[in-house]
């Protein structure tokens, strides 16, 4: 499948980009849609005892035919406890893509959302197209199948590549075998930020402030790009550094991995006698390397790989909270243990709902390499560059053999909106590295103030509770307060 295209259709697809965004936006004269407001489904556990109403609204599967076939977006509202004080909306995504939102408000409540927040804003959540309780997609995965969550293996050589691409290839297939509605080639980052602004205006606002995480700083990005005259306060958590998450954006895991690395080794050499991984940080750096490269030769009779080993250590460094698990995960394989190898363990895998949308938006917003040795090269580099996981992160996906043609380049960055943008970045962030938030806020230029938390982990407001950046968040949302420059804040 040859997915280069030519200048002239380039141009043609962002014009009709162009127009195709203008839809939801012509909406914002017209009067709100007549929502059904009720109990939201009763298997999505709200993390607070909160007052939380569900409703859904149409939108277009596909923009460029608007009054063509509809899908349903669930949305939730915890509305202001004091109607005297609201603003407007706060709409919420928590990252991915894929991840689950309506939750999201609560979820905020329950890590202590400052009152002062949630009187200034209705806090609405939302789950994505194709996600949860909106219109789903599915590649039909099942337990059993040969695939991994965002994160392909980690490749010791050039033939795991190899391997690699069988699989990633079965599931590009199996995909697009069970694309039964042809929804897949629909699910976006672009047309995602146009349900958002579908939301605002069924809700009857000129306005929406927005709160994005992780993912939801790209997808961010791209609302207040294809939007910048109905956005009002912004703020953006942990950056992916684009308004879509990309190969470059992937391969960045494996720079957060190495920047976050040090603070879980100083972590554990202050608990050597505990877990006897090394009295320096040093010392368990080398002790891991050789416990994952040994594991790399022989699997553990229980199934695990270096492969496996390492990812796991990944998702332990996304805040020192889940250290001590990492920690036992690692001193489990400290030594080897006699006995035949079995069948290697699955790694822990997301459901097919939510890897299914991941997949359909990363492989569609831009175009990903189809041949094996562009990522036996990356590998190699990466290998060298950011030992630790590189070669996980620069291993090829199934967006290599992706049956669909983007119909639109991903959404060009607007400089030139409103200057209210606030970006919040961890200085050590194993999914996100801080060059994702310096990426970003070079890109938006004077629409936004970049806020660096000097703290290690995935997540700055409400997560680790920087005192600083959590007061600056605050201030910028209930009072419109922005940093006059780019600010640093010092360790809580």
């Amino acid at each position: 499948m040859n997915r280069r295209r030519s200048a002239v259709l380039i141009g043609v697809v962002g014009l009709l980009g162009a127009l195709v965004a203008a839809v939801p936006a012509a909406m914002a004269g017209k009067a709100a849609l007549q929502l059904t407001w009720g109990a939201c489904p009763a298997e999505v556990v709200m993390p607070a005892a909160v007052p939380v109403q569900c409703a859904k609204i149409p939108v277009p599967l596909d923009y460029r035919d608007p009054g063509g076939e509809q899908i349903e977006i669930m949305i939730s509202k915890i509305a202001s406890a004091n109607p005297a004080k609201r603003r407007g909306i706060l709409l919420l995504n928590p990252g991915g893509p894929g991840g689950i939102g309506i939750d999201q408000g609560a979820f905020l409540v329950s890590r202590g959302l400052p009152a002062t927040v949630s009187d200034a804003y209705d806090l609405i959540g939302m789950d994505t197209r194709g996600v949860g309780n909106s219109t789903r997609v599915s590649c039909g995965f099942t337990l059993e199948d040969p695939y991994w969550a965002n994160v392909p293996p980690y490749a010791v050589d050039d033939d795991a590549v190899t391997r690699q691409a069988t699989i990633a290839k079965q599931v590009a297939d199996k995909c697009a075998a069970n694309d039964k509605d042809d929804r897949l080639r629909h699910i976006t980052t672009a047309n995602t930020a146009r349900d958002l602004d579908r939301v605002r205006a069924a809700l009857g606002e000129k306005k929406a402030s927005y709160y994005g995480a992780s993912y939801g700083t790209a997808l961010g990005a791209s609302y207040i790009s294809l939007f910048p005259k109905t956005t009002d306060r912004i703020v953006f958590d942990s950056n992916v550094g684009d308004t879509h998450l990309d190969r470059a954006g992937m391969r960045r895991f494996g720079l957060g991995f190495e920047q976050t690395f040090p603070d879980f080794a100083r972590w554990l050499a202050a608990r050597h006698d505990t877990y006897g991984l090394g009295r320096t940080p040093k010392q368990v750096r080398q002790t891991f390397l050789r416990i994952v490269e040994r594991l790399d030769r022989t699997p553990a009779p229980d199934g695990v790989d270096g492969a496996v080993l390492r990812y796991l250590t990944f998702a332990g460094l996304y805040s020192e909270l889940s250290y001590g698990l990492a920690a036992r995960t690692v001193q489990t394989y400290l030594n080897p243990v006699e006995g035949p190898a079995t069948k290697q363990a699955a790694p822990p895998n997301p459901s097919d709902n939510s890897f299914t949308a991941f997949l359909a938006s990363t492989c569609n917003d831009s175009n990903w390499p189809e041949d094996v040795a562009t990522y036996r090269r990356a590998v190699a580099e990466d290998r060298k560059r950011y030992p630790l996981f590189g070669p996980a992160t620069a291993n090829i996906t199934p967006c290599a053999y992706w049956r669909y043609e983007s119909y639109e380049p991903p959404v060009k960055v607007d400089a030139k909106g409103p200057a209210n943008i606030l970006i919040l970045q961890n200085r050590r962030d194993p999914v996100t590295p801080w060059a994702g938030g310096k990426l970003l806020r070079d890109k938006f230029a004077s629409r936004a103030k970049l806020v660096t938390a000097e703290e290690s982990g995935h997540g700055v407001f409400l997560v680790h509770t920087n005192a600083c950046a959590l007061g600056i968040t605050t201030d910028w949302l209930v009072e419109g307060k922005m940093p006059a420059r780019d600010t640093t804040c010092r360790p809580s």
